[in-house]
């Protein structure tokens, strides 16, 4: 389904019941970001489509990053916002090694805790991580990804607990970084950015942006 990945930018229109209902509920955000996708897709839709997204936030407006295989927009509710969509096929053809970039990402970092011998057979809780050993998360990611990073300033995002009674309990902390980076694996780096990075992709983690950083 990423063979024609493309990216929405949608100015949310701040006065509709849709979108005040969706940025107080990140269960609800992910079901209307799940309209945009095609039907059918099975058990596992958002994963099929390769749908990630993100919300940007500032004193004055709302943007929704919308990134997948031929998504439709106009099926969103009316009156959501203004849309406009690009292929992601040129970004793609100009990665190469060496090339230098800026980046943006949320990211939910986080870790399982070790158990005990005696409790192998158990799951360990997830543990969020934050400051330095978030920023050493995301630089191992990110290498594992493809880039190596030069500057990574972190911002915290209000974490999100998704709702209703068949979501998960856990609290999700998100983290934004900004940075600069140099492509080393553009196979690898593809491969992030189609497929996202780390936890909580439905909540609005995950999607990584790429612009040349000549572009800064």
């Amino acid at each position: 389904m990423n063979d024609h990945p493309v990216i929405a930018r949608i100015r949310l229109n701040p006065h509709s019941r849709e979108v005040q209902r969706d940025l107080r509920d990140a269960t609800q955000m992910h079901r209307t970001v799940m309209r945009t996708a095609p039907d059918g897709l099975g058990d596992s839709p958002r994963h099929q489509a390769g749908l990630l997204y993100r919300l940007e936030e500032n004193d004055t407006s709302s943007t929704l990053l919308v990134q997948g295989s031929h998504l439709d927009p106009t099926r969103l509710p009316t009156g959501y916002g203004h849309t406009e969509v690009k292929s992601l096929a040129p970004m793609f053809s100009a990665l190469r090694k060496g090339l230098a970039v800026r980046y943006r990402i949320v990211l939910n970092p986080a870790k399982r805790e070790r158990l005990s011998l005696d409790e192998k057979n158990k799951r360990g809780k997830i543990i969020a991580l934050s400051g330095p050993d978030a920023d050493q998360w995301w630089l191992r990611r990110a290498a594992d990804a493809g880039l190596q990073l030069h500057v990574l300033t972190p911002t915290s995002i209000e974490p999100v607990r998704p709702r209703g009674t068949q979501a998960p309990s856990m609290r999700h902390s998100l983290l934004r970084f900004d940075g600069t980076a140099t492509v080393t694996d553009p196979t690898a780096l593809t491969e992030a950015v189609l497929n996202g990075i780390g936890r909580a992709k439905p909540y609005g983690a995950g999607l990584l942006s790429l612009a040349p950083a000549a572009a800064a």
